[in-house]
């Protein structure tokens, strides 16, 4: 009862001195966490105010690493095996736990993690030969990367999606850009589109040269159009065209990794995810999409 009158003394938006006594931390260090994005905060007319309810569900997140919380959202890279593990995740918990995957993109993913609207931001970004490097300079853009990890999840083939039938005449990549194709392209900022475009220049092109005639903003989303026949070609994942039964040109692999908070990592949310990854079940849906490699997953890649 005591506790409860002792909250009411506090208003429900508090400015940065109530904070800071609500706390029990000195106002600098609460505007550090609030430049940094690491506390519930909103800035009105060039002033903090730190939201009491959202506060009091920040420390109940943070006790334990985080390892009590009831939710886990995934996002950015789209990928059909995480999909299906993210949906046995989410089933076997029912009502007891929120988990969510939404394919947002690559660099959409880091954003919504850097405000704390995702647990889990899934990532690639070029080969996977480039991907120690080329990850964790993806994350540096944001302040808050000082307080995350890189976790591997598996290395995937990437390439082109094309019509049942199409891949005999068009077997690589060059031959593909030389036919007159309608393409469905993927939003900017999205690991396929970026490597899309990298192996475009290598072969001395410009995708802005390509017959855009769609925009896709899930590699499902690609696979679906040529589907539909609104397009003929489009960047995805091999796994991405066995689902939808379409033909599939290679142009390499990628390292498809997880970018997380230290706390989440230890969520037991997240361990059951990289459990399922692990799991004899999800190797023989890998196998089933194809271009699947789980040499390293669950392998802490980097951290700061």
């Amino acid at each position: 009862m005591e506790a409860e009158l002792a909250t009411l003394d506090f208003p429900k938006f508090m400015n940065i001195r109530q904070v800071s006594d609500y706390l029990q931390l000195n106002e600098k260090k609460i505007y550090m966490l609030a430049s940094e994005g690491q506390i519930p905060a909103t800035k009105v007319t060039g002033k903090w105010l730190f939201p009491r309810d959202l506060v009091d569900q920040w420390l109940l997140e943070s006790s334990h690493g985080g390892v009590l919380h009831d939710r886990l959202v995934i996002a950015g890279s789209d990928d059909p095996l995480l999909h299906r593990i993210v949906s046995q995740v989410a089933n076997q918990f029912h009502s007891a736990a929120l988990v969510s995957y939404s394919s947002t993109g690559t660099t959409q993913g880091l954003t919504l993690l850097a405000k704390q609207r995702a647990e889990v931001a899934a990532i690639h970004w070029g080969p996977a030969e480039e991907s120690h490097f080329r990850h964790p300079a993806l994350l540096s853009r944001h302040r808050q990367h000082r307080h995350w990890l890189l976790v591997h999840a598996f290395k995937r083939e990437i390439g082109v999606v094309v019509a049942p039938g199409s891949r005999i005449r068009f077997d690589t990549l060059p031959r593909l850009l030389a036919a007159n194709l309608r393409w469905t392209l993927r939003q900017p900022g999205t690991g396929s589109q970026r490597f899309l475009e990298e192996a475009v220049g290598l072969c001395n092109a410009r995708v802005e040269q390509l017959q855009q005639t769609e925009l896709a903003l899930s590699e499902r989303e690609v696979a679906s159009q040529i589907a539909m026949g609104r397009a003929d070609a489009g960047p995805a994942a091999r796994g991405t065209a066995s689902e939808f039964g379409l033909d599939f040109v290679s142009i390499g692999w990628e390292s498809f990794d997880f970018a997380l908070t230290r706390g989440v990592f230890f969520r037991n949310l997240f361990k059951e995810l990289m459990q399922h990854l692990g799991s004899p079940d999800c190797r023989i849906q890998a196998e089933r999409l194809g271009g699947y490699d789980f040499g390293e997953s669950g392998k802490l890649v980097w951290s700061s």
